[in-house]
């Protein structure tokens, strides 16, 4: 993604089964970021932020709750990759992938069993469906992994498929859509994903990773950095964890912030590190 990068280094609690057990009751853990909160996204259980139901975004004031009237702006994505060690593992790029959105109802004709869709709008979380045919989507919503027509799942947003955002070999379209249905009506201290977009990239890959504690939280090396691309082409600035649970909670953060005001966060952050040394 680029030759020049920036790095940072985010604290963990780890609190993780050392054995990192793939099991639908997966452990918990805990994480601390140097410039976050947390996700506090409403997908994730116990979450209360993007959007929690109550018109209240992050950071405590009110956000639009109707997402019609908060149009999505495509110049806002952030464009971003994240590598295991050397390898990329999730890519979201203008070269690499379309970024198009649609209206649902326009999706649907471009929609097979087993696809992945995002839905986005302007200052919200983007939240994730796995869609299982039939004009239907499953995701996770609001603590509770539920079944919906995809023109209702994404209360008016506008949307787009994502299968080749991750780079892992996908499940058969049955097995995803199948893997997908057997967890509708989970909820609450069942739920083993920490958002939408976990929980909807598990179903389609099968990724112990993707799950709430899938992997050994210890010392030792960061191993997966997020690289978000810098103005063009050339320039990224590297955030390093040690868990892709935790890469994907901080992409979704700068997804809610949009490109603007990530990059704005980012270059203060470096000014307050120059200025301390």
């Amino acid at each position: 993604m680029g030759n020049h990068m920036e790095r940072l280094s985010y604290a963990e609690v780890p609190t993780v089964d050392p054995h990192g057990v793939d099991r639908d009751d997966g452990p918990r853990i805990g994480v601390s970021y140097i410039f976050s909160g947390g996700e506090d996204d409403e997908d994730e259980p116990g979450g209360g932020g993007g959007d929690v139901g109550d018109g209240r975004a992050v950071d405590g004031t009110q956000s639009n709750s109707n997402p019609e009237e908060t149009a999505f702006d495509p110049r806002e994505d952030v464009e971003c990759a994240v590598y295991k060690l050397d390898e990329c593992v999730y890519e979201k790029s203008r070269r690499s992938s379309t970024l198009e959105v649609y209206s649902p109802e326009n999706l649907l004709n471009k929609c097979r069993a087993g696809d992945l869709v995002e839905f986005v709008a302007g200052g919200q979380y983007p939240h994730w469906a796995v869609y299982v045919g039939d004009f239907q989507v499953v995701h996770l919503h609001r603590a509770e992994v539920k079944s919906a027509f995809l023109t209702d799942a994404g209360r008016g947003r506008r949307c787009r498929i994502v299968n080749d955002r991750f780079k892992f070999r996908a499940r058969e379209p049955d097995a995803v859509v199948q893997s997908a249905l057997e967890q509708v009506g989970l909820k609450d201290r069942e739920l083993s994903w920490r958002n939408s977009e976990g929980f909807a990239a598990w179903c389609r890959f099968g990724r112990r990773e993707l799950k709430a504690g899938g992997e050994l939280h210890g010392g030792g090396r960061q191993q997966y950095t997020l690289h978000v691309l810098l103005g063009d082409q050339k320039y990224s600035h590297a955030l390093e964890f040690h868990s892709l649970e935790d890469v994907i909670a901080e992409k979704r953060r700068g997804d809610y912030l949009g490109r603007t005001a990530l990059l704005r966060e980012l270059a203060a952050h470096l000014r307050t590190e120059t200025g301390a040394r």
